[in-house]
């Protein structure tokens, strides 16, 4: 988990590793310069660094075990990164540790909850299913609010980061004193920030946290990997920026950080990890210190034969230091690459016991999720809100969708309990539709002057105008509180599914042959007959009605509908 956990028993013991004195010096070998970003100017610099540490990773753990060093952190790094492993590794793994689970009986540890969530996390990014491990379902014990807190910090955050991994549900346990959900978690996360902004293992233990609590870099990096999926909540936006803006303040000249005294290779591994759960570029400008990125000081950690230092002057090579090194390059090659973040594993097929990770080395699926001439930037959405519905929308037609797309975050209600399903859609509020259930990075350029730089749309619109999903009004105003009609709706997301790689394009006699069936199909606007034609041919539009009435404003039941049709049929689904 980070090296903080290793202060504090929590799963890898670092009072061993503090204690232990090395008996050889090792050549310390910088594979770059650390004169600009790595990240940002060589991807074939970093590419290279995963290929040796994830080398070194197979050469070092020949048989992983359950364990916080030697185990679960090296087989994430490994499967995660698509480096060539055989596929005896995995069952090797998968074997050890249903041996380990049937010896104890399926108690993993009587108050460390941490130890069901790394092999939650080791068994998922393997491709096996955690809840039938040797008969025992290893999520269940994360139901269990009281007993998961009782750990610490450390409890909340990697309950969320390995439930979230293959969007597990809350396991529902009998057992519970009290039982767990999400919110809960994410509740005890932010009840824990520090002042300052960060997190520490300690602040909020026995009760509130104090005035002069600091945040430690490794935990609030942790804390801020959990959080990333929840960024929908307005606390725990807040509390992401602010504690964003401590850790871009903490960061030292060489683009690292210092804990407990040392500047040390995993804090930065945490940090890294945290920012591309987030979305943010490993190159962010707050996150490069005179030239030097988060990724340009990992590596000048890296040793010739592929393994990392755990400081620079001092404590050399350990093992633990080496699988954070790499999983954290792994993170950072995965965003450059568009593919699903460290942590985000939907697109891994769990079988059993046997066979290699289904999808580990690709990120975005395994050749039948999303098309193939899909943008590199549309991401596979991913359940943040499981089981979101809202009351007024109970036996609704358009209910199942409207539940869809809320789990996946993409589409808000009016209320916590309403969603207003026949109210019309904003073109502002279609636009953050659009951009989240795509999961497009956000683009800040913003070239509207009817669209201020603080509203709660700026982004989404701006991400939707420079994929070309929407356009202005004008070439300066884009009037966001603006209704959408029927045929815009088609135009906007026959836009949205050519990105993903459907052919949205229509001969006049297919536009023709499509649009006549309808009574009043006459009265569709020119600039949108290919795109209703297109809507109503893949079946995103309802065709069983008489009438198209293009003009006519949209329903936000009826987006939902459509946004969910074309992501099914895109294979986003």
């Amino acid at each position: 988990m980070g090296r903080r956990q290793n202060k504090k028993t929590i799963n890898e013991p670092a009072e061993s590793k503090m204690r232990k004195t090395l008996s050889i010096v090792l050549t310390f070998i910088l594979m770059i310069g650390i004169a600009a970003p790595a990240y940002a100017a060589d991807k074939a610099t970093l590419d290279l660094a995963v290929s040796g540490a994830a080398a070194y990773m197979l050469r070092t753990v020949k048989n992983p075990v359950v364990g916080s060093v030697g185990g679960e952190w090296a087989v994430l790094g490994l499967a995660r990164s698509g480096y060539d492993v055989p596929d005896s590794y995995y069952d090797n793994y998968y074997r050890n540790v249903e041996k380990y689970v049937k010896d104890c009986g399926g108690v993993l540890h009587n108050v460390k909850y941490t130890e069901y969530s790394r092999v939650i996390l080791g068994l998922t990014a393997a491709g096996r299913d955690p809840r039938d491990v040797g008969g025992y379902d290893l999520t269940k014990p994360l139901g269990d609010f009281e007993k998961t807190i009782r750990q610490g910090i450390n409890g909340p955050i990697f309950a969320l980061i390995a439930l979230d991994s293959h969007n597990y549900p809350i396991p529902v346990n009998k057992e519970a004193k009290t039982q767990a959900t999400r919110d809960m978690y994410v509740a005890e996360i932010l009840r824990r920030q520090t002042p300052d902004g960060g997190w520490n293992l300690t602040a909020g233990t026995n009760g509130a946290v104090g005035a002069n609590e600091k945040g430690d870099p490794d935990i609030t990096g942790m804390a801020l990997q959990a959080l990333a999926k929840y960024q929908d909540k307005p606390e725990v936006k807040t509390a992401t920026d602010k504690a964003l803006a401590l850790l871009s303040g903490m960061q030292d000249s060489k683009g690292g950080y210092t804990s407990w005294g040392e500047a040390n290779s995993e804090s930065v591994v945490q940090v890294l990890v945290a920012l591309c759960e987030l979305g943010i570029p490993a190159q962010d400008s707050r996150f490069v210190k005179n030239g030097n990125s988060l990724v340009d000081n990992i590596l000048s950690f890296k040793n010739s034969d592929g393994s990392f230092n755990h400081t620079s002057g001092g404590d050399g090579v350990t093992l633990m230091s080496s699988e954070q090194a790499l999983y954290g390059l792994v993170a950072a090659q995965r965003a450059a690459e568009g593919k699903n973040s460290l942590y985000r594993m939907s697109e891994t097929a769990l079988g059993g016991d046997s066979g290699p990770p289904a999808g580990t080395g690709t990120g975005t699926g395994t050749g039948t999720i999303g098309l193939p001439g899909k943008h590199e930037d549309v991401r596979i959405p991913e359940i943040k809100n499981p089981g979101r519905t809202f009351a007024d929308i109970r036996s609704h037609p358009n209910q199942s969708a409207i539940e869809a797309l809320a789990a996946l975050g993409a589409i808000n209600g009016k209320s916590d309990t309403s969603f207003d399903p026949d109210a019309t859609m904003t073109r502002a509020e279609f636009a953050t539709i659009v951009t989240r259930g795509l999961g497009l990075p956000e683009k800040n350029v913003n070239v509207f002057t009817d669209v201020p730089g603080t509203a709660w749309y700026m982004a989404p619109i701006a991400t939707a105008y420079y994929y070309v999903i929407v356009a202005g009004t004008s070439a300066t105003t884009f009037n966001p509180e603006g209704t959408i009609t029927r045929q815009e709706a088609a135009v906007m997301v026959a836009r949205a599914a050519r990105l993903c790689g459907m052919d949205t394009d229509r001969t006049e006699t297919q536009i023709r042959d499509t649009l006549a069936q309808f009574g009043d199909y006459r009265t569709v606007a020119n600039w949108a007959q290919s795109s209703m034609a297109f809507c109503f041919d893949t079946g995103i539009m309802d065709d069983t009605e008489f009438n198209i009435e293009p003009g006519k404003a949209i329903k936000r039941c009826e987006i939902a509908e459509m946004m969910y049709r074309m992501l099914d049929r895109a294979n986003l689904l």
